[in-house]
């Protein structure tokens, strides 16, 4: 019998973010919301969450959820939904076969959704064309794993990193991507200082603030870096006698590293001897790694590099050592135990192996089995555009904005003969694509299991009731399976009938060598399921959980593991006047395409808007400014974005966000400028490296908006962030209107009192838009970006109007709270420099326990770090001027 949760209270569920798999609390508030804790006994954050998983409660509403199924834009029952979806596949593969229909799924799904789409399409269907967004994010440690192990195997735990002597985090802003475990990791370094934390990233990013040393390597570079280390552990006669016999390839590894040019790092010798002195001088290293590794054209020898200094040493799969891959999404990992990638089948069985297509067959009693890897993800999407795939199922994800060259996967969707979209959103860059939309259940709502990223496999439970006819996407996919001809075979009533089946099939996995095996799980009751704890897999009659490889037995032929020859590959030079080379990927307080945390008004209060950030000497020849806006291009498409300058980013190598979609902007998709070239190996795409041109964007004017209303702007550059009773718009235009007062009628689109106040010399006009004396929008225009208190004038809407509201700044006894740094505490820039100040704070922890900022999830510390330094800087050489008198006015008046 499983261990079994059965504690009162409220729901124990996990979060619907990161990889890191957090326990919630969730109790319903009766109204259709929940407020949202931490689970203080889940082994994954004991309590803690980051600023998103404590702003879940926000995000539950039913605004803009698709509610009904649709068939050409008009709303329908699900009969006739799915009688088309079945009809169309069925005929589609009649006519030319099982590999002209594909599904493209995401690691969002629950492992019962992502079963059941794997059974029917590799195993009923008979084509292994389903894959999914985890490609853009973890494939290249799949298949590193895989060439290493030979199994997609994670060796340790997440309590490694509190473990070690040395935690190396290289191509992973651990502290905005992976709050909880940065926590972690930050407490174990605060109660142990003598443990090191390096960080390897081109960009200075959150996470260096625990750093005591960052390696600002050339990008794309690590490849070079870690054969260095290699090379350097065997110069020293440090590789484990006890371990080597239990590695092939060793001697092939090490000569190819010999043969690497650690030059290519960029780094400074001396930066390179003591980063090579802390890693070989700790025999507990953890190295962790993610995106910036993962998302390259090289990512798979990347992996491969890092996790052949882990075997050499035989620091691998002990208390505080060996690599470790965090991943992006909820239920990435579990996506990849039931074979959601295309060349993968479930439990961790090869797709290429004969013996274990048979015994999957044999298994689901199914017609076919897919006998050869299907597509991947950017050759699916191609296949689309010629027209070899002609009927498409996306599943709970926004391609149209994710995908590399965006505009033209946009293209090829629209292209599709047919194309059905599952979703909970009705109104996305996807789903306007679509012939056929199903509404899904989503967070709070589904019922199934989630793997976080070390093999925890954990409970998320429904607290809410399903809206309108929102259905289960196993439901979905099994509605159509049985309308397909086989009703026998999808015919649960359950998710934990489903999770059975799995179980099952993984303890006969298990028999064949596989290291996914929880048949612990395979006789659980559906009470049990419904109470099930977390666990750590394998789960099996022989073994549970722990880590894997100490023993140097791997599953491969000969039991041993593969050390792979790297020869480092820098991206391609740039060329065709592309000067630039612009590297993507997640900020702090949003996620994906932002469908759920663009519903949060406290975290829209951080980064409000797409942007670029931009090196000083880069911004410099440029003629860029702060808050400039700056057109990024190349020949696959073109973005606009809002200038921040900063040397946190190396030169020519800016950064940009990879939010914004055409919901929430104009031209605010960066998905439309990376190229899809990708890793030979795993497939993945390289979407931190794209060549660009950068040049300064001159609208007629600028403007800044609020209003209670949805509205998709007809100006050249827009981008809208939620408010507590409307949203927010950042506004560009190409042309200046003839007449402002009908031009800004138009844009609201209401009927309403219009205010108006004019300086034409300056060109600087403002509306106010009041219904019953009440402020409805509020308009801002100039030749330059506006300068207004954006955190004062948010909180306007809805209330009487004064005249004082056309400043646009608080009046003198309402203090500026400044942008937002801390979201968890909703504290602003000024609000901290003025307690900083009138208070003489002088360290993070008396921020925090003064103000509360700072002091939940910490991803803002190093924002407030910063502050803290500037102030301090300031104070100081107003104190060296010896003017103290007029130092006090000073800093009173700031």
């Amino acid at each position: 019998m499983m261990e079994c949760d059965s504690r009162p209270g409220p729901v124990r569920t996990t979060c619907a973010y990161c990889g890191v798999g957090c326990g919630v609390l969730a109790t319903p508030d009766g109204t259709g919301g929940a407020a949202i804790e931490g689970d203080p006994d889940h082994p994954a954050n004991f309590g803690r969450l980051c600023v998103k998983g404590s702003a879940l409660g926000e995000t539950v509403g039913l605004e803009g959820r698709l509610l009904a199924p649709q068939i050409g834009g008009q709303e329908t029952d699900w009969d006739q939904a799915l009688d088309l979806v079945a009809r169309r596949f069925a005929g589609t593969i009649a006519a030319h076969g099982p590999d002209s229909v594909a599904f493209y799924v995401s690691g969002q799904l629950l492992t019962e959704d992502y079963y059941v789409a794997n059974k029917l399409m590799k195993g009923f269907i008979g084509s292994g064309n389903i894959d999914t967004n985890s490609r853009l994010c973890m494939a290249s440690s799949v298949a590193g794993h895989r060439r290493a192990f030979g199994s997609d195997t994670v060796p340790g735990l997440y309590e490694d990193l509190e473990m070690a002597d040395t935690v190396v985090l290289t191509g992973s802003n651990l502290a905005w991507c992976h709050p909880v475990l940065y926590q972690r990791l930050a407490a174990a370094k605060t109660a142990r200082p003598s443990m090191r934390v390096v960080v390897i990233d081109p960009r200075r990013t959150a996470t260096c603030d625990i750093a005591d040393l960052h390696l600002a390597i050339e990008p794309g570079s690590d490849a070079a870096l870690f054969n260095a280390l290699l090379a350097e552990i065997d110069r020293r006669g440090l590789a484990s006698a006890r371990f080597r016999d239990h590695l092939a390839g060793a001697d092939e590894a090490i000569a190819a590293a010999r043969l690497s040019d650690p030059s290519m790092t960029g780094l400074d010798p001396a930066e390179l001897a003591r980063f090579l002195e802390i890693w070989l001088a700790s025999e507990k290293v953890v190295t962790v790694y993610s995106q910036g590794i993962n998302q390259s054209d090289s990512g798979t020898d990347k992996v491969n590099a890092i996790i052949n200094c882990h075997l050499l040493t035989g620091r691998i799969g002990r208390e505080g050592m060996g690599p470790f891959s965090v991943t992006g999404q909820p239920n990435a990992m579990g996506g990849r135990e039931v074979g959601g990638l295309a060349n993968m089948l479930a439990c961790h069985l090869e797709i290429e192996n004969p013996m274990h297509r048979d015994t999957v067959r044999d298994f689901w009693n199914s017609p076919h089995i897919a006998e050869r890897p299907g597509l991947k993800a950017v050759d699916m999407f191609r296949a689309v555009e010629d027209g070899r795939i002609k009927a498409l199922w996306i599943i709970c994800t926004n391609p149209a904005v994710s995908m590399p060259d965006a505009d033209r996967v946009a293209r090829a969707i629209a292209g599709c003969d047919f194309t059905v979209v599952s979703d909970v959103m009705a109104r996305t860059d996807t789903t306007r694509l679509a012939d056929v939309l199903l509404p899904a259940t989503g967070w709070g709502e589904k019922n199934g299991t989630v793997t976080n990223s070390e093999r925890r496999i954990s409970r998320q439970r429904p607290f809410l009731p399903a809206p309108g006819q929102a259905r289960d996407d196993w439901r979905i996919l099994a509605g159509v399976g049985r309308r397909m001809g086989w009703p026998d075979a999808f015919a649960w009533q359950h998710p934990a009938e489903i999770f059975a089946e799995y179980a099952a099939l993984s303890e006969i996995a298990g028999t064949l060598g596989s290291d996914f095996d929880i048949s612990a799980c395979a006789a659980m009751t559906r009470a049990e399921y419904d109470r099930m704890a977390p666990i750590l897999w394998p789960q099996s009659a022989t073994r549970k959980g722990g880590r894997f490889f100490a023993d140097g037995r791997f599953h491969t032929a000969d039991g041993k593991a593969r050390m792979l020859p790297i020869r480092p590959q820098l991206p391609e030079a740039i060329a065709d006047g592309h000067l630039f080379r612009l590297n993507t990927g997640r900020v702090r307080d949003h996620w994906h395409t932002m469908t759920r945390t663009g519903k949060s008004p406290r975290l829209a209060r951080h980064l409000a808007e797409p942007f670029l950030e931009l090196h000083p000497d880069d911004a410099k020849r440029l003629n860029l400014q702060p808050a400039d806006l700056a057109r990024v291009a190349n020949r696959h498409g073109t973005s606009v974005l809002r200038v921040l300058v900063t040397d946190r980013v190396k030169p020519g190598h800016p950064f940009a966000p990879i939010h914004w979609t055409g919901e929430t902007g104009k031209a605010g998709r960066v998905g439309a400028v990376v190229p899809a070239a990708v890793d030979p190996v795993s497939g993945q795409p390289a979407l931190k490296s794209a060549a660009v041109s950068i040049e300064r964007y001159n609208p007629r004017w600028y403007g800044f908006m609020l209003t209670k209303n949805d509205l998709s702007p007809a100006t050249s550059y827009w981008a809208k962030a939620v408010l507590p009773d409307g949203n927010q718009y950042e506004l560009a235009d190409d042309r200046s209107p003839d007449d402002w007062e009908e031009y800004v009628r138009e844009l609201l689109n209401i009927d309403a009192q219009l205010i108006t106040l004019h300086d034409r010399h300056r060109q600087i006009h403002r509306f106010a838009a009041l219904h019953g004396g009440r402020l409805h929008a509020l308009l801002f225009t100039g030749p330059q970006p506006v300068a207004v208190s954006r955190s004062h004038v948010a909180g306007l809407l809805g209330k009487m109007w004064e005249p004082a509201d056309m400043a646009g700044i608080p009046p003198l006894d309402q203090p500026d709270t400044g942008p937002t740094i801390c979201a968890c505490a909703g504290v602003g820039s000024l609000t901290i420099e003025r307690a900083i100040r009138s208070q003489q704070l002088s360290s993070l922890d008396e921020i925090g326990a003064a103000l509360g900022a700072g002091a939940n999830c910490g991803s803002c510390r190093s924002e407030i770090r910063v502050i803290l330094e500037r102030c301090a800087g300031e104070a100081s050489a107003l104190t060296d001027t010896g003017d103290n008198t007029r130092a006090s006015r000073d800093l009173a008046e700031a």
